[in-house]
């Protein structure tokens, strides 16, 4: 970024001229606009299978189907901002997917 000689305001390049923004001083040299980025490799991504049941916490959960008391939790906002997250539950032993709202 270029500033004025005059007055110190942000040069700006119109019409291929340098010019100030503030006191409309016109500099004889043209500002050099210069850009340049550095790109980094990206760090590694954990994936996840499907088939991998325990990245959710253990919770003390009866099971309606297998009568199991050990389940996986989660929560998801399913509804409006305003009301409140869906609690989700997976059986540890059968494998049963239900919901509970609150």
């Amino acid at each position: 970024m270029e500033f004025c000689e005059k007055c110190g305001s942000v040069i700006l390049v119109k019409d291929g001229k340098a010019v100030c923004a503030g006191c409309g001083h016109k500099q004889k040299k043209k500002p050099k606009i210069k850009a340049s980025e550095k790109i980094e490799k990206p760090d590694a991504v954990a994936v996840v299978n499907a088939d991998q049941d325990d990245i959710h916490p253990q919770v003390d959960m009866k099971c309606s189907k297998c009568k199991n008391k050990k389940a996986y939790s989660w929560a998801m906002q399913t509804r409006a901002g305003d009301e409140s997250e869906t609690k989700f539950y997976k059986c540890v032993k059968c494998k049963h997917t239900w919901r509970v709202y609150r």
